[in-house]
């Protein structure tokens, strides 16, 4: 169990995870990268909005995308629709628009609930790495006073990674709030 970097490589997907989560956030401007995930059928195989399609911002609150076929028009504003993204895609038969509406306390609740809940993750993990060293201290593994040390150094790891989830909040609550 000496080694305890296994726990602390999952402290740290923890916060990756949160800031991959913060980018399909809609921040203040409207930010192409919340379309990463949106798949769109194309001749029967879901490929990716960015493979189909140029996709720019021509104002701060709006994005538009201008596939390469124009066939693909109703295929983009169906899959747009049925994601998660709360939007409502515009066609003029040529280019999809996204209108961004102006954002709300509501998105900053939400930035703050994804953040606790990368939190809990992370006490989880605490906690799994502070049985794990429990468990080898009373099967006489390791000494008392290198289980104390143990549970110490995962508890600095705790506190790192909850400080970074921390700052990701502030960082990105702000950046919500401020257009």
């Amino acid at each position: 169990m000496s080694d305890i970097r296994e726990y602390e490589e999952k402290m740290k997907k923890s916060v990756e995870n949160l800031r991959e989560d913060y980018t399909t956030i809609r921040a203040g401007r409207a930010n192409p990268h919340i379309l990463d995930k949106i798949k769109v059928d194309y001749y029967g195989t879901p490929t990716s909005l960015q493979q189909v399609a140029n996709i720019s911002v021509p104002e701060a609150r709006m994005i538009q995308i201008q596939p390469w076929e124009a066939s693909l028009i109703k295929d983009i504003e169906k899959a747009i629709l049925v994601s998660d993204l709360g939007l409502t895609p515009n066609n003029d038969g040529k280019v999809v628009r996204l209108i961004f509406p102006e954002l709300t306390e509501e998105l900053a609740k939400d930035v703050k609930k994804k953040g606790d809940n990368a939190k809990v993750a992370i006490r989880n993990v605490r906690r799994d790495a502070n049985d794990a060293i429990k468990k080898e201290n009373k099967a006489g593994d390791i000494s008392d006073d290198e289980a104390k040390n143990l549970e110490d150094e995962v508890q600095k790891l705790t506190d790192k990674y909850v400080a970074q989830i921390d700052k990701a909040i502030e960082e990105k609550s702000a950046e919500i709030l401020t257009v």
